[in-house]
């Protein structure tokens, strides 16, 4: 049979059917009615001569076929997207094109005020629709799918392409008038005896509470959250300690009255990545949208090391790996 007899828009109604899973949501998805995808679905059991979905409980899971069908009608539409994507043109200074951008509450914290900067200079009628970073969602490709980009902690098992965009490191907050400090500094034991106000991540410790594991402590968490950037308010005027990112802590603590001190471990790195579908990699306005991310969190990225350069003057590498936060690894290459 070919390509003429088929109307190949079913192809696009087939991967929804088949990543959702689920005629509602699919039509959601693609802004069609319930109706009209369950038409689809009929004409396209026809075509396979097959289910394609089954109804097993209260969900639907693949035939077969449909889990053979899956990765090849995904690699089908990419690259009849490249092919499309060639003849487009984006101009940031004149689009009004919209995104949706996932973020976790820490990325928003740190990285919307310089992103939007830059929007407001190159492209004043893109519009730019932030959403937070549930737990729990990210490692279904479906909901990468349905936003342009996500930034966030690198290490989700996601189908799609990521990079690394933005380094941080942990530090503890407390209270500024909280006596254990000494010295501007806690001890492990401060640690291991102090209450704690903890971010919650779903089952998996931060990378600060992974290390504290590490050296035989576990926190007496007090009180907990969905994410760091409450945290702050948490502790100002209490004996309690959290871990969170140095830039989060740099931010709240002239206003919240909490004070950043130094972790009394060696440094633990936050790294904060890019992650897309691998449907929009060729798209002109993604590949902007993408390269205007990389370049906010490099921005970043450099200032900190500046700031931090700065406040030692000429230091060694062996120093500079220990003030900066992002040298060590640059230092032992070397």
């Amino acid at each position: 049979m070919g390509l003429g007899a088929i109307d190949l828009n079913l192809l696009v109604a087939l991967e929804a059917l088949l990543e959702d899973r689920n005629v509602t949501h699919a039509g959601v998805r693609l802004s069609t009615s319930q109706s009209a995808m369950s038409g689809s679905l009929a004409r396209l059991r026809r075509h396979f001569n097959d289910e394609l979905l089954v109804r097993v409980g209260r969900n639907y899971e693949l035939t077969p076929l449909a889990e053979r069908l899956l990765p090849v009608v995904q690699d089908t539409l990419r690259k009849a997207e490249e092919a499309l994507s060639l003849t487009r043109q984006f101009d940031p200074a004149e689009s009004r094109q919209r995104f949706s951008v996932v973020m976790s509450d820490y990325a928003m914290t740190v990285f919307v005020e310089p992103l939007l900067r830059v929007l407001a200079d190159e492209a004043p009628g893109v519009r730019i629709d932030f959403h937070p970073l549930v737990h729990g969602e990210p490692e279904n490709e479906t909901h990468l799918r349905c936003h342009d980009v996500m930034v966030a902690p690198l290490g989700y098992s996601l189908p799609g392409i990521s990079e690394t965009v933005m380094h941080d490191r942990f530090v503890c907050i407390v209270d500024r008038n909280n006596r254990r400090v000494k010295d501007g500094r806690l001890t492990l034991r401060d640690l291991a005896e102090m209450p704690h106000a903890g971010a919650g991540f779903g089952k998996s410790p931060t990378p600060a509470g992974r290390q504290l594991e590490t050296l035989g402590i576990t926190p007496r968490v007090q009180v907990s959250t969905p994410g760091f950037s409450v945290l702050p308010f948490l502790v100002a005027g209490t004996e309690l300690v959290a871990l969170v990112p140095e830039r989060l802590a740099t931010r709240f603590e002239p206003f919240v009255g909490c004070l950043a001190v130094p972790t009394p471990f060696p440094d633990v790195p936050l790294i904060e990545a890019l992650y897309w579908h691998h449907n929009r990699h060729t798209d002109p306005g993604h590949r902007w949208l993408r390269e205007t991310i990389r370049r906010v969190g490099a921005e970043l990225d450099d200032n900190a090391n500046a700031a931090a350069a700065a406040t030692v003057g000429v230091a060694t590498p062996d120093e500079l790996s220990r003030v900066l936060p992002f040298a060590r690894s640059a230092a032992n290459s070397a």
